[in-house]
């Protein structure tokens, strides 16, 4: 879909439209990005969405993914595009609703990050996400009596706490490696427990959790408590514990390796909730996208100084691409040019093209990809 007939779609529904490029939009996943417009009390916040839709009318039933959150100031976080995760759906005929919370990237607004408590932050979060699909349900392409809800990181926390609303048509949740790390609050842990305690106490809807045991974030001595706590409320829950994965296992869902351990999983997730697992929209699957090179001993993954720039500011922009959403790429040539992509179908590609577009003396190549270094010298 091209800027032009995204804007008049997003103004005949009554919402604020996005200014795009065009090549912001992947026109083969009838890609969408919309204001939806949450009322409040006092004011009304506008949250940036994204929409991906198989062809034809619908109505399609819905999976919603939630984002986590990026280090730093959310309003610089860059708009949710689970490209591999749409693909998934696309193909077995549901739409996809990506939308950025109140604070983050695009939506107005101020994070509510609620301090200590990490309960309430996620109840706050969820009250976006229930906003949107109540939007989504006025949509005549939208099957509101089929959904499910999903998502990573802050997102699986925001989706936890969405399923104590008890929202129609929510068929089940999956999360991949939920919570919220708060370092600076005292006995952190233990808080996400009693949280997820709670929040599996006022919820009746199947819940498939995934986490690993090498995960920056969560450990097992995070995790295994929290899920405890959460079933012994929500006896319709299970977990996934996949063991190690890559250098971190908190970027499994990013990973184009990761799908072979989540796609199964939800595929029969699915299958048990009554909601569609057979491939109708084949073409949607179809990517060609350059392969991942094998991982490298030459440096560890959170060493800037190890990486072959002339710069401070290229050593800086490293820095900044370890911060960002898997997939990602980052690319250099040794010399002077470099630069990082994330997101999308091919982030190797594009982090070397732009890469290249100022390398004279020698052309770039890939550094690190996901979560590996993959430099060869």
């Amino acid at each position: 879909m091209n800027v032009i007939r995204m804007v008049c779609v997003a103004l005949a529904w009554g919402m604020s439209a996005l200014t795009l490029h065009a090549q912001d939009l992947q026109s083969d996943l009838n890609e969408q990005v919309i204001m939806v417009q949450k009322k409040g009390t006092l004011f009304t916040t506008e949250i940036e969405t994204t929409i991906f839709k198989p062809d034809g009318s619908g109505p399609f039933p819905i999976a919603v993914i939630n984002h986590g959150k990026a280090a730093g100031d959310p309003r610089f976080q860059a708009r949710s595009r689970p490209v591999s995760a749409v693909r998934f759906f696309l193909q077995r005929g549901y739409a996809v609703i990506a939308p950025m919370r109140q604070g983050f990237s695009k939506s107005t607004g101020s994070y509510i990050g609620g301090g200590c408590n990490v309960e309430s932050n996620g109840r706050v979060q969820a009250e976006d996400v229930k906003a949107v699909l109540d939007w989504a349900g006025t949509q005549s392409w939208a099957d509101k009596s089929r959904i499910v809800v999903l998502g990573q990181s802050h997102g699986g926390w925001t989706t936890l706490a969405f399923g104590t609303l008890g929202y129609p048509g929510v068929k089940g949740l999956v999360n991949f490696a939920g919570g919220l790390r708060q370092e600076s609050c005292a006995g952190w842990e233990a808080g996400l427990g009693r949280a997820a305690g709670s929040y599996g106490s006022e919820t009746k809807l199947p819940a498939l959790w995934f986490y690993g045991d090498n995960d920056s974030y969560f450990a097992p001595y995070t995790y295994k408590p929290m899920f405890e706590k959460y079933k012994a409320g929500n006896d319709n829950a299970q977990i996934v514990e996949f063991g190690t994965f890559g250098s971190d296992a908190h970027g499994m869902f990013g990973s184009r390796a990761g799908e072979s351990i989540w796609q199964p999983k939800v595929t029969s997730f699915l299958k048990t909730l009554g909601l569609p697992i057979e491939i109708t929209h084949a073409q949607y699957g179809v990517v060609t996208a350059m392969p991942i090179p094998p991982k490298t001993n030459f440096a560890p993954l959170d060493d800037a100084t190890a990486v072959p720039c002339q710069t401070d500011r290229c050593r800086e922009g490293y820095r900044t691409f370890l911060t960002k959403t898997l997939p990602r790429a980052f690319a250099t040539n040794g010399k002077g040019p470099w630069a990082w992509a994330e997101q999308g179908d091919d982030p190797l590609k594009r982090a070397l093209d732009s890469c290249n577009k100022s390398a004279k003396d020698a052309p770039c190549k890939l550094y690190a990809v996901d979560d590996a270094v993959v430099w060869q010298p």
